[in-house]
């Protein structure tokens, strides 16, 4: 009688492994799941709000929660606080994203010219993004945004800006390592124009620490647009925002610390579940980081 033979293991491909890491992170999917959550929440603002967050109702201000249909309670002109964290989670989300992409599209070129050519290409970037870095990423994103004047557009273009140079060393640290690689040289000694070398063979293996830097960098850009809401740089009433809420809340804190504490937990719980969420992507695609 012989044997019958053990069905031979199904092969296991990089994203099955990639996705299992990833998995046996609870902190990473608590993250994942919260980003999700949050984008959910924007995308279907309009039926998730209970209230028109502009919906004025001066016979419920100041409600506390749970009182008179409204779960989160009121604000200081009575309008629902949870349909106005609801609809402010897109601008919140939107600066943040927009301005993340917005910086991404702006350093990834300037990083792989430093990197790759080096010599005083190299040299003059350094200085100028050393020059930048020197300054606190708000207080670069406060200043361009009061020069471009209150707006979603230039609060983006501001947090943007402000991104640009952490994005920049990024890229240009990666490409200083991959320039030297035995693939990248005989790509070189074979005649590929520098455009080829560049866009097939060294961009594409600089995306998995661009997405992680990435996720990490959403949640400042998210509190850099709060920052910048809440001092009446970005975006403008009657749209609401987080930031903006919290700067109508401060002088009613004593009265109506909710007013305060709902916004401030939706500011925290998405850039933690972004940050969470980054931290998986670093240990799972970061090679320095395998086991």
């Amino acid at each position: 009688m012989t044997a019958t033979a053990a069905p031979a293991a199904r092969p296991r491909t990089r994203g099955g492994r990639t996705r299992r890491k990833f998995l046996r992170r609870p902190p990473a999917v608590i993250g994942l799941a919260g980003v999700v959550i949050a984008i959910a929440v924007a995308v279907f603002a309009p039926w998730i709000a209970p209230y028109d967050p502009d919906t004025v109702q001066p016979a419920t201000i100041l409600s506390a929660p749970f009182t008179g249909g409204h779960l989160l309670g009121t604000d200081d002109l009575g309008r629902d606080i949870l349909s106005q964290i609801v609809f402010g989670a897109r601008a919140s989300l939107a600066s943040g994203v927009l301005a993340t992409l917005l910086g991404l599209l702006v350093a990834v070129p300037i990083g792989l010219l430093a990197g790759y050519y080096r010599g005083w290409r190299d040299s003059a970037i350094s200085r100028v993004i050393d020059v930048v870095l020197s300054f606190p990423f708000l207080v670069i994103a406060v200043g361009l945004a009061a020069i471009l004047g209150p707006s979603l557009l230039n609060e983006v273009i501001a947090l943007a800006v402000a991104q640009v140079p952490v994005f920049v060393r990024v890229v240009r640290g990666e490409v200083l390592g991959l320039r030297e690689l035995e693939y990248v040289e005989a790509a070189v000694v074979n005649g590929a124009p520098d455009r080829v070398v560049l866009v097939r063979h060294i961009l594409p293996n600089t995306l998995n620490p661009l997405v992680v830097q990435a996720t990490v960098a959403i949640p400042t850009a998210i509190i850099g647009a709060s920052v910048l809401s809440f001092l009446g740089l970005g975006e403008q009433p009657p749209t609401p925002s987080w930031g903006t809420m919290l700067s109508d809340a401060q002088q009613y804190i004593a009265q109506a610390p909710w007013f305060a504490v709902f916004p401030g937990l939706a500011i925290a719980l998405t850039t933690l579940s972004f940050n969470l969420f980054g931290d998986g992507l670093r240990d799972v695609l970061d090679v320095r980081m395998r086991s």
